[in-house]
């Protein structure tokens, strides 16, 4: 009775699980594929949605299909400007799974064509304000910029954007850590086309720390450097002063001249005057 029951609980969890979520979604010339998350009994349904509209319609020729692509060129024709949004979910068992909305590997008239710069502690996101949609709408179409740490979802994630005609640069961010981008065209308030597929850039650290950190390794190399040729100068070019300063002072005793008395000079009965001698100061050897 005990396996019996037990068998029961297994089999309808088994059959109450949704399956997972298909992953990695994006467009390459209107050919849409996905990562299965799942094998088996799953099956996949692709949906659409028109432009200014929040109504999902599933595209008549990838309904419940086994496949993990999708050609989707008939939904260019349903919408304006050719512009649509994209979505795939997995069923099995008649439970479906969340859906996931695609993205576009390169831009086009309905996805932004976006570039990246980092710099320390901020992302500038370059885009041009010469698109067909800010031709044909004006300054009410503009570029959603969805951003976040690596790893982080986007387009779930709604308090981490910013709404721009043009380019933007996101500041305040954490330098040394990356950070991914996705953008969106916008319409009003509603989202238009599909969004650019994560692109990432790794935020660099400021200048100053890196001249700090120069300093602290450059700095004990070239003190050495410098003190030996100054220490060299002096101990060839300047010996001679270094001696007078290292020779210790000295003063003749009191009694030195009295030990001395027979080598005085004489006496002379004639004046000082009367006397001529020259003073040798110096003598120097002739060459």
């Amino acid at each position: 009775m005990f396996f019996s029951v037990l068998f029961v609980l297994v089999v309808v969890q088994a059959l109450s699980e949704s399956p997972p979520a298909p992953q990695n979604i994006h467009v390459d010339n209107w050919l849409l594929t996905w990562t299965p998350a799942s094998e088996g009994d799953t099956t996949y349904t692709v949906q659409y949605s028109r432009f200014n509209n929040r109504k999902w319609t599933n595209v008549s020729s990838c309904v419940h299909i086994s496949s993990n692509s999708c050609n989707v060129t008939s939904t260019k024709a349903e919408a304006e400007h050719g512009c649509v949004r994209l979505r795939v979910r997995a069923e099995r068992r008649g439970l479906p799974s969340p859906p996931v909305e695609a993205c576009s590997r390169h831009g086009d008239t309905c996805t932004p064509d976006l570039s990246l710069m980092p710099g320390p502690g901020s992302l500038t996101v370059y885009l041009t304000m010469n698109h067909s949609l800010a031709q044909e709408y004006g300054r009410h179409a503009k570029y959603r910029v969805y951003y976040g740490k690596e790893g982080e979802p986007l387009l779930a994630n709604s308090t981490k954007y910013e709404d721009a005609e043009a380019s933007v640069t996101i500041s305040e961010l954490q330098e040394g850590q990356r950070y991914c981008v996705q953008v969106q065209y916008r319409y009003f308030k509603s989202s238009i086309g599909l969004p650019t597929c994560t692109q990432c850039e790794l935020i660099p650290e400021s200048k100053k720390d890196s001249n700090q950190t120069v300093i602290l390794v450059v700095g004990p190399i070239m003190v050495p450097v410098l003190l030996i040729p100054l220490i060299a100068y002096f101990l060839i070019c300047k010996s001679e002063r270094i001696k007078q300063w290292l020779r210790p002072p000295y003063e003749l005793p009191e009694d030195f001249l009295e030990s001395f008395p027979e080598h005085h000079l004489p006496i002379s009965s004639s004046s000082p005057t009367e006397e001529c001698w020259d003073v040798i100061s110096s003598i120097s050897p002739q060459e």
